[in-house]
């Protein structure tokens, strides 16, 4: 089996990638840049926990391409025939898609239609795609999205990605690609970026500053459902082993499945992080309009599909922050904004 993973360099791509190393034969075929805070560091770690020196190296073939340009016809055939396109690589910050919209935008959509033209060309079993749940926009009361529920982002970063999402559905109608999409929502893990919410709780509490947490006018903490990245790569991998893409005209749209981890406020994050670190949180409710316009105050999915289908994370979100905890506390490079 060989599989073209986009985005290993980045955060929640190398997680898949070790996950993949880990729990299969595959040749992985791996595009990467520093774009997004690509970090070469991260794709080195995951090949090489090796369970024997050099032994995941072989099964790893990496090379620099930025996908917002397409692939050149001389590189699709040194890369050669493969089974499986898993498309993770987007930028993901929203609150540099509001500060830089246009740019942010073009390339979220560059990429997706140069990766849908490769599997185009080279005709995978599945373009595995990674969207988010900010596509739905904000989930009100109890609510939870569920699976082709109307689409309503808020901000440019969830339009990028629910313009992904379009794009991928007409190239499986038109072309006969067969994509199966995701949704997923807050993805935390050790690596993740300095700019993301859990490395800013733990940099901002372990040096006694105050932690913003958005909130509603009435000061009610804004609320997230949260997943392991390396449960995230158990789901896909699960995905790949037991879904056939469904086609059209059979199917009037594309499989869609979300990988949905367990609810928390962003508060009671903060204070297990807090809790973990033996340190007193400080920490002020704020807008969550005022302070970051675009921000929706709670995401949901509903996750029944994908349960229904054999797969629920086996992880609890408490343990999870722990390792992350110890991980930058042995890391503290890592930390910085």
């Amino acid at each position: 089996m060989r599989i073209l993973l986009t985005g290993a360099a980045g955060f929640v791509g190398s997680h898949v990638l070790q996950h993949l190393l880990a729990h299969t034969d595959a040749h992985i075929v791996a595009p990467w840049t520093l774009r997004h805070h690509g970090n070469s560091q991260r794709l080195a770690a995951a090949i090489d926990q090796a369970p024997a020196p050099g032994a995941w190296n072989e099964r790893v073939t990496t090379f620099m391409h930025d996908l917002a340009t397409p692939m050149p016809g001389t590189l699709v055939d040194e890369i050669g025939p493969v089974d499986y396109v898993l498309n993770i690589a987007s930028e993901s910050h929203v609150d540099r898609s509001i500060s830089e919209p246009a740019s942010f935008i073009r390339n979220n959509v560059e990429l997706m239609l140069n990766v849908l033209d490769y599997a185009r060309q080279v005709k995978p079993r599945m373009l595995l795609h990674m969207g988010t749940d900010e596509e739905y926009g904000p989930a009100y009361g109890d609510y939870k999205h569920r699976e082709w529920d109307t689409v309503l982002p808020s901000n440019p970063y969830s339009a990028s990605k629910a313009a992904q999402s379009a794009l991928a559905t007409a190239w499986w109608r038109t072309y006969g690609v067969p994509s199966v999409l995701t949704r997923t929502m807050n993805l935390i893990a050790p690596g993740q970026s300095g700019e993301k919410f859990v490395p800013t709780v733990i940099r901002k509490i372990l040096a006694g500053e105050t932690v913003q947490i958005h909130a509603s006018p009435d000061g009610v903490p804004g609320s997230r459902h949260w997943i392991d990245a390396r449960e995230f790569g158990a789901a896909w991998l699960h995905i790949l082993r037991t879904v056939e893409p469904e086609m059209y005209p059979e199917h009037d749209r594309p499989s869609m499945f979300h990988v949905v981890g367990e609810e928390r406020s962003n508060l009671e994050i903060a204070q297990t992080i807090a809790d973990l670190l033996g340190r007193p949180l400080h920490y002020e409710l704020v807008s969550f309009h005022s302070s970051r316009p675009g921000h929706d105050l709670r995401y949901a999915l509903d996750g029944s599909k994908l349960a229904e289908a054999g797969w629920t994370p086996g992880r609890p979100i408490e343990e999870t922050l722990a390792d992350i905890v110890k991980w930058y506390a042995d890391n503290p490079a890592w930390l910085a904004a």
